[in-house]
């Protein structure tokens, strides 16, 4: 099924995004027409922070988009560049990060089109400073096959969501490299804290601040906005990368390695990250799950055996 799959996304890859978009669209609103708990979830998470039920139904929309753009994202050739599809707010802040010379670590949620900023990273920076983004594999061993060929790009690396994987980027920081996460995500048992995630207590994971504290590498938010027609019209591109510098104070604090603090810290970055375009947030996502041991232990087997 994996070359069938590969060549499906190579196909996609060159249609527009003016198709892909509204298919990704009603994929999105057939998830949700299909789905009582999926719409129970989404209306109790945009409840809780105050959206309106246009902005609900706009995140419905934008869900299924992340899919129906993912052809761009996967399919298209290696060493095909986003170009001038992918604009930049604030480029400076990553510079002036990778000259600190000390590692610099990606924050990303699931927001808008969260797969864009590491490939955009790769394409302007990479040649500079490559990137190794974590990604947590499919359970379907053809999927995860998928997944990790078509991340793999250059200036750019992917690594497991295991023990090994987390090693891997250690010795990336540590050598002044970057590296991506997106912190939003529950993580295994034992791999993060209970914190506060707009106003309920989450199992966050507490990767995050161990690599800052055991490398004292540089912060740095990404957020991926996906532009509309008329948007991207106007602007002359698809998407738009901002980039924001975390507070010097609030390094210092990741970096002081308690967990519980870290883990509400990370959140409330998040959250702000987040409530900057909430209607291009997973709101679906059931981020309020306890964690699954069996995640962990599955990665410590495969560790083991590698």
């Amino acid at each position: 099924m994996q070359p069938d799959m590969l060549n499906a996304l190579q196909r996609l890859s060159h249609w527009p995004l003016g198709l892909l978009h509204p298919l990704g669209a009603a994929m999105g609103w057939l998830a949700y027409l299909g789905s009582p708990s999926y719409r129970r979830r989404l209306k109790a998470h945009t409840d809780a922070v105050g959206l309106s039920r246009s902005q609900r139904w706009a995140a419905v929309g934008h869900a299924g988009k992340m899919v129906g753009e993912l052809p761009l994202m996967w399919g298209r050739p290696r060493e095909e560049a986003f170009g001038e599809r992918v604009q930049w707010r604030h480029p400076e802040v990553v510079t002036q990060a990778l000259a600190e010379g000390k590692g610099l670590l990606l924050l990303t949620p699931h927001l808008g089109c969260f797969e864009v900023t590491a490939q955009a990273y790769a394409e302007r920076f990479g040649a500079q400073q490559p990137i190794t983004a974590l990604y947590r594999p499919a359970k379907q061993a053809w999927l995860a096959e998928v997944m990790k060929d078509s991340r793999n790009r250059p200036g750019m690396l992917t690594s497991p969501a295991t023990l090994g994987g987390v090693r891997q980027m250690l010795r990336a920081l540590k050598s002044g490299q970057t590296v991506g996460l997106l912190p939003d995500q529950v993580p295994p048992e034992g791999m993060g804290a209970w914190a506060p995630f707009f106003g309920r207590p989450a199992y966050t994971m507490t990767m995050a601040a161990k690599l800052v504290a055991q490398t004292r590498c540089a912060v740095v938010l990404l957020r991926g906005e996906r532009l509309g027609w008329l948007a991207r019209r106007r602007q002359g591109c698809s998407y738009v990368v901002h980039a924001s510098r975390v507070a010097p104070q609030t390094e210092t604090l990741l970096a002081a390695g308690d967990a519980a603090e870290s883990a509400a810290t990370i959140n409330r970055l998040m959250e702000d990250l987040i409530m900057q375009a909430p209607e291009q947030y997973l709101w679906g996502y059931n981020r309020y799950k306890g964690p699954r041991a069996e995640i962990l232990t599955s990665a410590t087997k495969s560790e083991e055996t590698a």
